[in-house]
């Protein structure tokens, strides 16, 4: 053992190269190594929590919580490994979450609470138990926010038509999604009493404008080696022309939208509102792909968004340059007209002598 020992303290002793060489390898391979490794905003982590969302339309809270969250609570109290259960009642919805133990296997804990609401009776209109996991990569990597001085109609459409159809082809992106501000709708009122008179039902409005307002694809034609793609397009491209929309006949007279209904151009029923500094915005949510580095995408979103950093040195290049030729012809201009005569006298002043040399 202490020969062992000896001959290995000789050989690095007695070989210094091949030592150091050992070294610069075992170094080199561990900046390789530390530059390859991947950085994550959040591992990879199963939480260990589980929700049963039911629901139950057109059901008051006090009803959902006797008739739906207790006994749900009931049923899934004596479930293995379960730390906390609590529940929250709304009109329509219940939701009773189930926090476990970090050293639960969540599998098995979905099974037992799957089998545990097989046996729990409620009421026949309700909708079957949703038994929902959190994953926090479903949530979005990136929250941008779109505010200024134009209308919330406008900077909605600029996100939905602009920027998310740019952000969409960024790779790594899966999707994006925009909230907030105002969508344009058109929306048609119609007046219940002239459609009682005319008698005109709902639903044949509904199926006129339905038909005339088509986008459908009529397949293929081909004429020789031309292949041409058919379409029906009728859609509308104004209130106008909803308005004069034919929806049946009166005594010889054909009843249009415009006769029995107001046709308008507003905005929908709000859900989300947002804001920015206390000022409403439009936000642009950005979701990843299940396999990519959140990192890695948020850097290229923001190099879409911002520009890389040559482009943003650039860009500041030409800023400066625009600046100083505004300055210097501002500079040029300022000289001008300051500039005044060297001499005192004009030409008209000249004597009868100063012309002789």
């Amino acid at each position: 053992m202490t020969n062992n020992k000896g001959n290995f303290f000789s050989f690095t002793t007695s070989r210094p190269v091949a030592i150091l060489m050992i070294v610069i390898g075992v170094c080199v391979f561990g900046f390789i190594s530390y530059k390859q490794l991947a950085v994550n905003l959040m591992p990879d982590i199963s939480y260990p929590s589980l929700t049963v969302r039911t629901e139950y339309t057109g059901t008051a809270p006090e009803e959902i919580e006797t008739s739906i969250s207790r006994p749900i609570e009931q049923a899934l109290g004596v479930v293995n490994n379960l730390v906390s259960i609590s529940s929250i009642s709304k009109a329509g919805l219940s939701d009773v979450k189930l926090e476990f133990t970090w050293d639960a296997e969540m599998n098995r804990a979905t099974s037992d609470v799957r089998e545990k609401l097989d046996q729990v009776f409620l009421p026949e209109d309700v909708e079957r138990p949703l038994i929902l996991r959190y994953d926090p990569t479903l949530d979005p990597i990136m929250r941008l926010g779109l505010y200024g001085d134009k209308s919330l109609t406008r900077m909605r459409y600029r996100a939905e038509e602009g920027i998310k159809r740019i952000l969409e082809t960024v790779p790594g992106v899966a999707a994006v999604k925009v909230k907030g501000g105002l969508e344009e709708e058109i929306r048609v009122e119609l007046n219940e009493q002239k459609l009682t008179l005319i008698g005109i039902d709902i639903q044949q409005v509904k199926q006129r404008l339905q038909q005339e307002n088509v986008n459908l694809a009529g397949g293929n034609l081909k004429e020789g080696e031309t292949e041409y793609l058919v379409r029906t397009l009728n859609e509308f491209k104004s209130v106008e022309e909803i308005a004069d929309v034919v929806v049946g006949n009166f005594n010889g007279r054909e009843i249009k939208v415009q006769d029995i209904a107001r046709v308008i151009r507003t905005n929908k029923e709000r859900e989300i509102i947002t804001r920015i500094n206390s000022s409403e915005s439009v936000e642009i949510e950005v979701f990843k792909e299940a396999d990519e580095n959140i990192v890695t995408v948020a850097e290229r979103v923001k190099n879409i968004i911002y520009g890389t950093p040559e482009q943003q040195a650039f860009v500041k290049r030409l800023q400066d340059q625009e600046k100083k030729a505004k300055e210097e012809k501002q500079d040029k201009k300022e000289s001008g007209e300051k500039a005044e005569p060297t001499n005192g006298k004009s030409d008209g002043d000249r004597g009868p002598g100063n012309d002789l040399e």
